[in-house]
């Protein structure tokens, strides 16, 4: 079986609006962050940073629950499963 996150597409949810410590408003990832995501490595080294960044949303106190519909969304118009379906299976 492969790895979802292997070619899991960005996070960004296409907001794009940057405020809070250099952080856009919609995913909380940074410009440099978006930029390299598609480089970033295994499917391993990209699942972490998913965890990474729901964490983070939930630091600032925001409910994850509108950017994962957000990026599931994305992930149907693009005709990708969502590899978020493997991180609410471990």
């Amino acid at each position: 079986m492969s790895d979802p996150f292997a070619d899991a597409p960005s996070p960004c949810i296409d907001i794009c609006k940057y405020k809070r410590q250099g952080r856009c408003i919609g995913c909380s990832m940074t410009k440099m962050e978006k930029d390299s995501f598609p480089h970033s490595g295994s499917g391993e080294a990209k699942r972490r940073f998913f965890e990474t960044l729901i964490a983070r949303l939930e630091a600032e106190h925001k409910n994850p629950a509108f950017w994962v519909a957000s990026y599931r969304r994305k992930c149907e118009r693009e005709g990708v499963p969502c590899p978020l379906d493997d991180l609410a299976e471990t």
